[in-house]
């Protein structure tokens, strides 16, 4: 059996055929971010401000401390619970003036090695499916629902995967 040397880091990215400008104000602004991700936020993304955000059809929330925001560049957050928080940072690569690369990395995991490696997979996964979902909004205007619809019948403490 393999034991790991370090917490994991988990790494997503995304090619969204939209300008940075607009892919990164739907990260900021909850009234786009609601539209594939969260379905509520006390707030708009700032440095220094403390959000809410909340997925009520899992009857869930997290308290998000947003530490950086550089406009159409990184957005760099602490989120979860006060003995099990992560650290999320997006960073916003332009490609000419129709393409951004998203990049989203999740770190900072606690636990023993079963439950550092199933937090990893749950992020991987989590965040995975909302680049894809912002694709879709982005680029086709569709709202895949997918955070929504991927555990339909589940309560919260496997939407959590815990």
């Amino acid at each position: 059996m393999t034991t790991l040397n370090q917490s994991p880091i988990v790494q997503t990215d995304m090619l969204i055929r939209r300008p940075v400008g607009e892919v990164f104000e739907a990260f900021i602004n909850p009234e786009i971010t609601s539209k594939f991700w969260f379905t509520r936020s006390s707030g708009q993304l700032e440095a220094g401000k403390t959000v809410e955000w909340e997925w009520e059809m899992y009857s869930v929330s997290a308290t998000v401390e947003v530490k950086e925001v550089e406009k159409n560049k990184r957005i760099l957050l602490e989120w979860g619970e006060a003995d099990n928080r992560t650290t999320v940072e997006w960073v916003f690569t332009s490609r000419g003036d129709k393409e951004t690369f998203v990049s989203i990395i999740n770190k900072g995991f606690k636990g023993d090695e079963e439950s550092l490696v199933d937090q990893a997979i749950d992020a991987m996964g989590g965040f995975t499916m909302v680049l894809c979902a912002l694709k879709a909004l982005l680029e086709h205007g569709v709202m895949l629902n997918v955070v929504e619809d991927k555990a339909p019948d589940s309560n919260v403490k496997d939407w959590q995967g815990r």
